[in-house]
This record gives C-alpha cells, structure tokens and sequence, in this order.
C-alpha cells in the first residue's frame, strides 16, 4: 500500500505541474521589440492589428509586384519563436505572385496579448476580414503549418477560400499531447484543444495536406487520421521520409505547390 499512494502522489503532483506549465511546454514564443525593424530579404511591410486594450496583433505581408499579384496566402505559423523562423517559406509563394501575410499569435514577436483559443480564431478571422477587402475569395489561400494548421482548419471552415493547405497538421492538439502522456485525461487538461477533425468536414474548399512519414513531433499516424475525413477531390500527400521541418525542401511538395498557385 505504501507504493501504491507514492505512485499515486506523483501521478497527481505531476499531473498538476503538466496542467500549469502546459502552455510553457507547448509555446515557443519569442517577443521582439515593437520599435525594432524585420531585415527580411523578400520586400515586406509591418502592420498591426488592434484586438483589444491588451492585445495588438502584428502582421508581415510580403508582396509581390502589381503586375505579377494573383492572390494572398493567409499564412499561421507553428509555435515556435515568432514570424522570423518562418519568413524564408514567403518566396515558395511570391515567386508564383501571391502575397503572405503571416501573423504572429499573442505573445509572439510584437504582438502583444495572451494566446487563447478563442483568440487565435479570431484573429485569424481578423486577417481574412483583411485580405477580403482586397482580394476575392477565389484569390485567398489559407496555409497551416504545425501549430497553425488547426487555426487554419477552423478559418476555412467557417469562411470560403481558393485552397486550404496543411503542413504537418495534427488531428487535434488535445489528441496528439494524449498519445504521449495517455495516463492522464488529456482532454480535460489541455487549454487548447484545436481539433482539426471537427472542422476539416465543414470545409467546402479543396484540401491538401503533407506529412513526412517519419515527422518527430507530429507522428504520421495521427495525421493519418484526418485522411477519412476528406473529400474525394482532396489530397493527403505522404512524404517518404520526410520530417517536420524539412518538407518544403521537397521536390514533389514544392511541385504540387506550384501546381496549386498556378
């Protein structure tokens, strides 16, 4: 008996550290100075997005030149650093003459706030409310990459645009945390659960999706689950090989890219 209450004591105090440092574990975030300047190679400008007293939503859109623009590409990054980490992924778009407009979540780079599930879907929807004063919905692209790939799921499930896109998605955030720590009730702990299974069927749009087989983070299995749930037109491309930070060095990935930005 005595083992049996140690173990229980450390499932429940680790249980509860998990609960409050979940967000320390899950989040990367790195802040930056509102008044410093991106030195970004792809021509860029900065704006920020007013959300509430505490929390201002900055945007970088990379542009391409009038004469060569077709489109955006609405761009929700992973949870790491902030939209820096993933600037050098704009030239994948720009050179087939859309716009990315990438925004960092609060707390991120300089946007300020707290990340909150509500949040992030809001101001997703904030930048799509954006892009359609500009563009139609035909010339809107919504790309997830990681992290962002619920967040994208969600905004093309409740608006129309040309193509959503996934890079390493998930089947949902509380799902995959739960298939490393299966002991604990997982999807009454998480603070975001971001399930990409519910709102995939409500997407009206095409749908392609990449997953290296051997991704470390987000394994292949779990976003093997999402392939049920798409459409006959849609695409779950499997990338042999292929890991979570490395797919768009693929020749067939940034092919079918191009295929899709044509």
């Amino acid at each position: 008996m005595y083992w049996v209450k140690l173990l229980l004591v450390i499932y429940a105090v680790a249980g509860t550290a998990l609960y409050f440092v979940q967000d320390k574990l899950l989040l990367h975030p790195v802040a930056v100075d509102a008044d410093s300047a991106y030195a970004f190679r792809e021509p860029h400008r900065e704006l920020f997005l007013p959300f509430d007293s505490a929390t201002r939503l900055h945007v970088v859109q990379f542009t391409v030149p009038d004469s060569l623009r077709k489109g955006v590409a609405l761009y929700f990054h992973g949870n790491k650093t902030n939209i820096s980490r993933y600037a050098p992924y704009a030239g994948t778009f720009t050179r087939n003459g859309y716009e990315v407009w990438m925004i960092d979540y609060p707390g991120f780079g300089k946007s300020t706030g707290t990340v909150s599930e509500p949040l992030l879907y809001e101001s997703a929807l904030q930048l799509y409310k954006l892009a359609r004063a500009s563009y139609s919905t035909e010339q809107i692209v919504i790309y997830g990459k990681s992290l962002g790939t619920g967040i994208a799921a969600e905004l093309a499930a409740v608006r129309d645009c040309r193509q959503l896109i996934l890079e390493t998605p998930y089947y949902g955030l509380s799902a995959l945390v739960g298939s490393y720590l299966w002991m604990y009730p997982v999807s009454r702990m998480m603070h975001l659960q971001l399930p990409t299974y519910q709102y995939l069927p409500k997407v009206t749009a095409p749908v392609t999706i990449f997953h290296g087989t051997k991704d470390e983070l987000i394994p292949y299995r779990n976003a093997a689950k999402l392939k049920p749930l798409l459409k006959k037109q849609d695409r779950f491309i499997s990338v042999e090989g292929g890991k979570h930070n490395n797919l768009l060095n693929d020749s067939l990935v940034q092919r079918t890219l191009d295929s899709l930005l044509k």
